[in-house]
């Protein structure tokens, strides 16, 4: 039924002053008379639950032994004139009385600069002492007094379960001393560092990491460290229920080698690879030798380099793996010799011509190359 325009209007009309009444009302209205105000009682309670107890005593111990880094990177401008500007943040760990504080590489990486501040609040400024790019970890000292430092507990990493409770502590977007809580989401995994090495054995967690977390504890329902937080995978780069940590079995003897040497220091083979590009080119599954150290583990071995000679260049021979592990370029022969010491005898399997034939070498102090 079509309504007609004059009931349209009425209608319009009407709605226009009632509202306009209403409003006037209201504001037109006198106050209504004053009244006291009382506070409301407090609801008292009873105390804390069992669940809740153990994380705070956790917390509270725990929380003096991280601690905040801010950085400065150098900038140079049109005219070429160079500033330092503020750089990144993250988090750090306490590692011992001397004053080495743990985080993760790429915290610190492009740093001019790094200071660290305690949770007494105090700020050092920090020297760096060693890195590691292909674990994402590097050890920074500063010249705190020792009763200030509070070392972190350490735990292992190789007896984790998935499901176990988990607890982080960071400094996510500048807010230090942030506790968030998870679990062990899967044990295992492979991530890779920021100049492409595979780190292995990675702990994955839901306890919630966002960008400040990083070089940050991951710990265990002890209060022990078990991991250094490290990475995320989100598509807004915030926290997205998957987070990474490197193991503490990996972070203690890397950590060991970069204070003493100031980088990893593995046990070495004596010998050198082709570049993988060549391999592939030449259609080689394998390492082919270039060079083999005269008196190395690899010499000693009888495994052949490259060589050249009337009958022009002929191939060293070719590695396939050490201990059952492939072996196809020098980071993944790093990845299999980091689980071994000085000493210590590995079966290496390689193909000579058309042969596939076993040695075992005996690894010796590195000597600059595999």
């Amino acid at each position: 039924m079509k309504i007609p325009r004059v009931l349209i209007a009425s209608f319009l009309v009407g709605t226009a002053l009632t509202a306009s009444f209403y409003a006037g009302a209201a504001w037109s209205a006198s106050p209504p008379p004053p009244l006291q105000a009382v506070q409301r009682a407090s609801e008292p309670r009873t105390g804390l639950t069992g669940a809740e107890v153990p994380v705070i005593e956790l917390f509270e111990e725990a929380a003096p032994s991280v601690v905040f880094i801010n950085t400065t990177q150098r900038r140079r401008d049109f005219f070429f004139n160079v500033s330092e500007v503020p750089g990144g943040s993250g988090s750090g760990i306490v590692w011992d009385r001397q004053g080495h504080i743990v985080t993760n590489y790429h915290v610190i990486a492009e740093a001019r600069t790094a200071n660290v501040t305690l949770a007494d609040g105090t700020e050092w400024l920090a020297t760096y002492v060693g890195g590691a790019r292909e674990k994402d970890l590097a050890v920074l000292h500063i010249e705190a007094p020792p009763q200030s430092l509070s070392p972190i507990k350490i735990g292992t990493s190789h007896d984790l379960q998935v499901g176990q409770s988990l607890l982080a502590i960071g400094n996510p977007f500048g807010l230090d001393n942030t506790l968030t809580t998870g679990i062990v989401s899967a044990l295992g995994r492979q991530i890779e560092s920021s100049d492409g090495v595979p780190i292995r054995d990675v702990i994955q967690t839901d306890a919630a990491i966002n960008p400040g977390n990083s070089g940050g504890p991951l710990l265990d329902s002890a209060g022990r460290l078990i991991g250094v937080n490290t990475a995320i995978v989100s598509p807004s780069g915030a926290y997205a229920g998957i987070g990474f940590a490197i193991p503490i079995n990996t972070v203690n003897w890397v950590v060991a080698d970069l204070i003493a040497y100031g980088r990893i220091v593995r046990p070495s083979l004596g010998l050198e690879f082709f570049p993988i590009n060549l391999a592939r080119r030449a259609s080689i599954d394998g390492a082919v030798i270039y060079r083999v150290a005269p008196g190395g583990a690899a010499d000693l071995a009888g495994l052949l380099p490259a060589t050249r000679s009337s009958r022009g260049f002929q191939p060293g021979d070719i590695m396939l793996r050490v201990e059952g592990q492939d072996v196809r370029t020098e980071a993944e022969l790093n990845l299999v010799l980091e689980a071994y010491e000085v000493g210590d005898a590995v079966t290496i399997e390689f193909r000579r011509g058309d042969e596939v034939l076993q040695v075992q070498a005996t690894l010796q102090e590195p000597r600059g190359s595999g």
